[in-house]
């Protein structure tokens, strides 16, 4: 293979992996020798650097990696201090609220409230920074516990979980209806909160 042949080879797995990849994966991956696989990587660190790129190469011990242009971390700082916004579906707003409520809660006591699979949500509400592990019950199987967090008090405007509105006789069984009408139970459902 060319050069120009390599350069946009080398350049998308280096941009796909991320991390450092070593120069014998990618010559070994382009079946070429490794002098060539540095001399095309060294011809791409070129290019950017003659470009006035936002994105160079750099080297760390016979391993390779894309990298910011540390020219432009001023502006990357910038964009990453901005607070992250996240969709809460309803889905994930009742999940919450019910880890909210109980917690500590396993996935388990969830879905009983709930009446069907919880995973994706927790999931979400986990990578959210809303909700995190508290550690696992006591029970067979050990089940993983979980709560909210910091995030999730700052989010929603209380100091502390003591803060969130209390619920009426009234209103659980109200959400004990909806919840029973949109699942199609005849039998109650347990929503004790």
């Amino acid at each position: 293979m060319e050069t120009n042949e390599l350069l946009p080879i080398i350049e998308g797995i280096l941009f796909a992996m991320g991390g450092t990849v070593e120069v014998s994966k990618i010559a070994d991956a382009l079946e070429i020798e490794k002098n060539q696989c540095i001399e095309a990587i060294e011809t791409l660190k070129k290019k950017y650097e003659d470009e006035n790129s936002g994105i160079n190469i750099v080297e760390f011990d016979g391993a390779y990696q894309m990298c910011t242009n540390p020219d432009i971390y001023e502006y990357l700082i910038r964009i990453a201090k901005q607070p992250k916004r996240y969709a809460l579906t309803d889905v994930l707003l009742e999940t919450l609220s019910i880890i909210a409520y109980k917690q500590p809660i396993t996935k388990s006591e969830i879905e009983k409230i709930r009446g069907v699979s919880c995973d994706f949500a927790v999931s979400k509400l986990v990578e959210y920074g809303l909700v995190t592990e508290l550690g696992r019950l006591d029970a067979p199987g050990r089940p993983m516990l979980f709560g909210t967090t910091e995030d999730f008090l700052r989010s929603f405007g209380v100091s502390s979980i003591e803060e969130l509105p209390e619920l009426s006789a009234t209103q659980i069984e109200e959400f004990k209806q909806e919840a029973e009408n949109e699942v199609g139970y005849e039998t109650p459902i347990d929503v004790t909160i």
